[in-house]
């Protein structure tokens, strides 16, 4: 096997400078245009050839000399609108934008794979395609960019994403349920205004809506057997504290782990809304809209993601992610089309995803690229598949 972590190594100033510049330059979702520019000049130093895509993805296909099977490697490339506060000498030079989820290390750990699997390719049996996507924290860029055709010829797909959970130099994997289904939603209730002296001469909008976000708050109990998660984020009722409202909107997110759980979970939903307005004779509108999938990795590519991972880093360095998170990931949209696996790769950070001052550590970029290399080359190789 070849020893990808040694040579990850034998390049992490390169690496180190490379995530330094995404972090130093960040860029929000479908608008990563300096971003795009410097990962297809990478992979053309690689002998990558590329094509753009949506405007900012990346696709690019490294071809071995040998046939058989093809792999896709994602990474992300979206930054947040969020001011930086990590005081890092690298940090943000753009005001109010940072990389707070990690995605300049992915975006460096999928072209460090490159790099190193390209070095290779005279015995890489097989081809793999690099997906470098927009827009991942918004709307997501994953199911555009299977819509234009990048999972065409594509066997496998794989991904990663940092964790503060674990420490730098390690990787933790999940089989089957790993990241939550989302469905975003707007409430809106409609009553009739009146004195607030004279309430029985209005319909009161917004004790529907007190009502009502208690009732979906704790809609989880009513799935005990399987995590999730009911959010309202927003309510806002009413135009004077004298005046029965006679409107009131609410939004939110509910969040499922598996397609089974998330269809019950929107029937019960939409059951509890109407039954409130109705006892509190108001009209009712309810918008609930799909969101992202969820991640559901395959148990057989999570086996080989493992087994790749622990043979490279050894086996107390790699283990096996116990709870699934009620986090969301549009890397599930490529899992509904093909066979794959997700994996967290420690940050050396214990700071929140999200957090002002997240800052995983360089070192998780040499391991990410590392096993992202030993997890295709494993899957082109026909191991343990």
């Amino acid at each position: 096997m070849t020893d990808y972590l040694a040579e990850a190594k034998a390049i992490a100033p390169e690496l180190t400078e490379l995530r330094r510049a995404f972090h130093r330059c960040p860029e929000l979702g479908n608008r990563e245009h300096r971003t795009a520019a410097r990962i297809e000049a990478f992979l053309a130093s690689c002998g990558i050839p590329t094509k753009r895509l949506l405007d900012t993805a990346v696709f690019g296909t490294l071809t071995g000399e040998r046939a058989g099977r093809t792999a896709a490697l994602r990474a992300d490339m979206d930054a947040l609108p969020l001011q930086e506060d990590t005081g890092a000498d690298f940090a943000s030079e753009v005001s109010g934008v940072m990389h707070a989820c990690g995605h300049d290390v992915h975006m460096a750990a999928a072209l460090g794979a490159a790099r190193l699997l390209a070095a290779h390719r005279e015995e890489l049996p097989g081809a793999v395609v690099f997906l470098f996507q927009p827009d991942e924290e918004g709307s997501g860029g994953a199911q555009r960019m299977i819509d234009a055709g990048v999972l065409d010829g594509v066997d496998a797909v794989f991904g990663c994403h940092v964790s503060p959970e674990l420490p730098a130099g390690h990787v933790g994997v999940r089989y089957g349920k790993f990241y939550a289904a989302s469905d975003t939603f707007r409430v809106t209730l409609t009553g009739k205004s009146a004195h607030g002296a004279q309430r029985e001469k209005g319909v009161d909008a917004l004790a529907a809506a007190s009502e009502l976000v208690p009732a979906l708050l704790t809609l989880p109990e009513s799935l005990p057997q399987e995590r999730s998660v009911v959010s309202v984020g927003t309510l806002h009722a009413g135009t004077a504290g004298n005046v029965v409202a006679d409107h009131a909107e609410l939004t939110g997110i509910i969040r499922t782990l598996g397609q089974e759980s998330r269809k019950a979970m929107r029937s019960r939903f939409t059951r509890t809304v109407d039954i409130v307005a109705r006892r509190h004779g108001v009209g009712c509108k309810c918008d609930l809209r799909e969101s992202y999938p969820g991640v559901v990795n395959d148990s057989g590519m999570t086996r080989l993601a493992q087994d790749a991972a622990s043979a490279l880093l050894g086996s107390d360095r790699v283990g096996v992610i116990a709870e699934p998170t009620m986090t969301t990931e549009d890397f599930g949209c490529f899992l509904l089309q093909r066979p794959g696996s997700f994996y967290h790769v420690g940050a050396g950070c214990t700071l929140p995803l999200h957090n002002a001052a997240f800052l995983p550590d360089d070192s998780a970029v040499v391991t990410a690229a590392a096993v992202h290399a030993a997890v295709v080359d494993a899957f082109l190789r026909g191991d343990n598949t």
